[in-house]
């Protein structure tokens, strides 16, 4: 009986440019996977109601119930030469705007001059007592440095404008974009004509999707 030393072709063997054909494609539709992602990422990142910050007691609130509006975020302090006037401008324009389509939104922060030394309840009592006001006072954050608050460092990163004082202003619109920045001592008046072409937008918008 004679030994088996034919040897037959492999039925099923593919050729080496098929392989790398599908190999190839797979690469691809990784790589064109991971833009899709990194793409969703950073669309996620860049939007100021996507982050999370604290309220005044400390408990955890998304900035998610704004979106939508127009906000005005700003940097305060109790015992600063531009508090009195600021405080009282903002709530007259928290009052006349607010609360359905605009809000203020104030972030205490002792960084410049010491001069919001108190507990964040404290600052909201004062801010409360002494000017009445109704807009959200939030947890006193850092906004410079290493350990800047994230969303106020978005804002930041976004006007290319770093506070350099108390009561610095940025206007953010409904989408979470920032429109426009306001230094300390500007007059309440030239914020006006930009909060009321934002609120005109959000009323339009709603109005077509009626």
């Amino acid at each position: 009986m004679e030994p088996l030393t034919a040897s037959y072709p492999l039925k099923y063997s593919v050729p080496k440019a098929k392989v790398f054909v599908v190999f190839l494609s797979m690469v691809l539709c990784t790589t064109v996977l991971c833009l899709l992602q990194l793409r969703f990422f950073k669309s996620k990142i860049k939007d100021f109601y996507s982050f999370e910050v604290k309220d005044s007691r400390g408990r955890i609130i998304s900035l998610e119930k704004y979106r939508g509006k127009a906000t005005l975020v700003v940097n305060v302090a109790s015992f600063c030469q531009y508090t009195d006037k600021n405080y009282i401008a903002l709530q007259e324009l928290h009052r006349e705007f607010g609360p359905s389509h605009f809000t203020v939104l104030a972030f205490p922060c002792n960084q410049f001059g010491e001069s919001e030394p108190s507990s964040s309840q404290e600052i909201e009592s004062f801010a409360k007592g002494n000017y009445g006001v109704t807009f959200p006072v939030f947890h006193k954050i850092k906004i410079l440095g290493s350990e800047a608050d994230p969303a106020f460092k978005f804002l930041i990163d976004s006007s290319k404008k770093e506070p350099r004082w108390n009561f610095w202003k940025y206007l953010v619109s409904p989408e979470g974009k920032v429109v426009k920045f306001w230094r300390p001592e500007e007059p309440i008046e030239s914020i006006k004509p930009e909060v009321t072409s934002l609120i005109r937008q959000i009323i339009m918008k709603k109005r077509e999707d009626l």
